[in-house]
């Protein structure tokens, strides 16, 4: 499948203008952002901010009202079903049906996903992901922990070269969260995936992310590296930079003219 013209090679998100309303409710602004082939990008911002109806967008489970999102050089949603074979999904709001197995539904979406020599796929992903014990469970009855690694398994049932993450560490304890972050490195080191990461967990983004965007109120507020991010508020946490575009203030000492000398270099 050929890249659409004028794509960016670079880029393995790329979007341009984008908009959904919800009836007197913009959600998304006109937000435009890339995504760098490989990298992990982090999407942040308070409750409502557009974060998960951009990822939706992505997804092509929600239509824009306006702008234009191409992934790997395609079109979405118009090849959404040629481009989610190349993609996928995880977050813990989204469940899996419980009255399959876990064997059961990892094999109902790889033949979604159309994975190849599936059954293979499947008793590496429960090898690696240490399932074996509760492989032939219900989904139902699984703890919280095991649905998580349950979900992170169906999310890479595919190899995906994009993989979209929204909060897939809340709620969970610090072990279980921190053993699924070493999972996501781990997995971007061995295949080069680009992640597109939604989340609360400050610490969490400092460790994965080598780019940042900022939403607030359906727009984008600010983006950059965490340590330029940092120095650009004057803070020494990414809580606290969080916190003062969640609050439109800044730490005393920051430089406000900054942000605009890097936009126009």
């Amino acid at each position: 499948m050929p890249a659409a013209p004028g794509s960016d090679p670079r880029f393995a998100i790329e979007v341009r203008d984008l908009v959904k309303r919800f009836g007197a409710v913009t959600a998304v602004d006109g937000i435009a952002f890339e995504v760098v082939r490989g990298t992990v990008t982090g999407l942040l911002g308070g409750n409502g901010a557009g974060k998960t109806t951009t990822i939706g967008m992505l997804m092509g489970l929600i239509l824009p009202d306006a702008g234009s999102i191409r992934i790997l050089g395609h079109d979405m949603p118009g090849e959404r079903a040629a481009l989610l074979e190349r993609m996928n999904f995880e977050s813990p709001y989204v469940d899996m049906p419980h009255r399959l197995t876990v064997r059961q539904n990892l094999t109902v979406f790889g033949r979604l996903y159309r994975v190849e020599r599936l059954k293979d796929r499947i008793a590496e992903l429960v090898a690696d992901f240490d399932l074996g014990a509760f492989v032939d469970r219900k989904a139902g009855q699984l703890s919280a922990g095991q649905k998580t690694r349950v979900a992170l398994a169906k999310a890479l049932l595919n190899t995906p070269e994009v993989l979209l993450l929204d909060e897939p560490t809340a709620s969970l304890d610090p072990d279980t969260a921190d053993w699924v972050r070493g999972r996501l490195e781990a997995y971007r080191a061995k295949t080069g995936a680009t992640i597109l990461l939604a989340s609360h967990n400050m610490p969490e983004v400092e460790r994965l992310c080598d780019d940042i965007v900022i939403l607030r109120r359906g727009r984008i507020e600010d983006r950059g590296a965490p340590a330029d991010l940092l120095r650009r508020y004057g803070r020494d946490t990414l809580e606290e930079v969080f916190l003062d575009v969640a609050r439109g203030t800044r730490a005393e000492g920051a430089d406000p003219g900054l942000r605009r000398e890097e936009d126009e270099a």
